[in-house]
């Protein structure tokens, strides 16, 4: 099956069953390219003396941690057909990961994120109020992925806003000009987890304000290291938003990294992070990277059909997860649903939302 043809599918329509044939027919295929194109990668995988006749299931297709991203350019097409270079988000002195997309890779990235967004939100352009400030798009300090991310999310509004200044202070007049306009409609919004938190949800209390709008979907990504740090839980941060934005709100956080850009796990209604037909996870024992049950923590390894521009296809990311069950999420979504448990002790810190500081 080719994407194209998993573009017309319902994103979270294949069984796990199904899946897996179709991972590791795509996954050697991307492992044989890359390995023939991006003669660093090759090296790694002569190393590890791969044999892709011996690929049986998705997890025997070796992976790379993500930080190698950080340390080589890896790519495996000509740099004559780079369309764009992004980068991850990192706090300062930190290094950076360099994804390099061609516009095929580029567009699958597009098309694949329009799939799974719009099982939540459908196919019609909503309103969109970007709980962000517009410097992002012009302030190479803060593009990136995060820059990256607010430009990706725009394709699914529509007389889109931003909510914040360049100071990061609420506009509050332009806030409520489009909470009356839109007052009736369903309002799409979209920000980064922690600084949603800091200069909407606790700028709004402080002021004693809210915004009624009718009904309210919220997309958020990024570290929630900072709101660990301040006993923030998933539920009181869905609480707070829903009240400073009227009690009518979906909260959907989602998963993703520069790296494998596009095919990003959204958490359902139910709480859970979600494998698209685009995207799998596997959990890596801490001491032999064997694969792990469903229930039992260790590293989270994500699995994409996307990079085709280079070899991203399976990789370990520096987050400790666990798969909480298959096929049987109440919420009706088939493929492996999970938790994410935050960094391993050690690793870097890192999240669009993490990166801003105050001048």
């Amino acid at each position: 099956m080719s994407l194209e043809e998993l573009f017309e599918k319902d994103p979270y329509g294949l069984s796990q069953e199904q899946k897996e044939l179709l991972f590791v027919e795509c996954l050697t295929e991307l492992t044989d390219f890359h390995k023939k194109n991006c003669p660093e990668y090759g090296k790694i995988l002569s190393v590890l003396g791969y044999d892709k006749c011996k690929v049986e299931h998705p997890e025997d297709i070796p992976f790379i941690p993500v930080r190698l991203f950080k340390e080589y350019d890896l790519l495996s097409v000509p740099r004559d057909s780079i369309l764009k270079i992004m980068t991850s988000s990192g706090t300062s002195g930190q290094k950076v990961s360099k994804i390099y997309l061609d516009k095929t890779n580029a567009l699958n990235q597009t098309k694949t994120l329009a799939s799974i967004i719009s099982s939540y939100i459908g196919k019609k352009r909503l309103p969109l109020l970007l709980l962000d400030t517009e410097m992002v798009k012009t302030d190479r300090t803060m593009f990136s992925a995060r820059g990256a991310g607010i430009i990706g999310f725009s394709t699914f509004g529509r007389n889109t806003k931003y909510a914040l200044d360049k100071d990061m202070q609420i506009d509050f007049g332009l806030v409520e000009e489009f909470c009356e306009k839109h007052r009736n409609e369903t309002v799409l919004m979209f920000g980064y987890t922690y600084m949603i938190w800091q200069y909407v949800i606790r700028a709004l209390e402080e002021k004693g304000k809210t915004f009624p709008f009718s009904k309210v979907i919220v997309f958020h990504i990024g570290g929630w290291k900072k709101l660990k740090d301040q006993a923030v839980s998933t539920l009181e941060y869905n609480k707070r938003l829903s009240q400073v934005f009227g009690g009518g709100v979906e909260v959907h956080n989602y998963y993703g990294m520069a790296e494998q850009l596009g095919s990003v796990f959204v958490e359902c209604e139910y709480g859970h992070m979600h494998c698209s037909n685009f995207s799998d996870i596997i959990i890596r024992n801490h001491a032999d990277f064997s694969a792990e049950k469903v229930g039992e923590r260790g590293l989270i390894e994500l699995l994409s059909l996307l990079p085709s521009s280079y070899p991203g296809q399976a990789l370990l990311t520096e987050d400790e997860g666990e798969i909480l069950g298959v096929d049987d999420c109440p919420c009706g979504r088939h493929g492996k649903y999970f938790k994410i448990h935050g960094r391993i002790k050690g690793a870097e810190l890192r999240g669009c939302s993490d990166t801003y500081e105050r001048h």
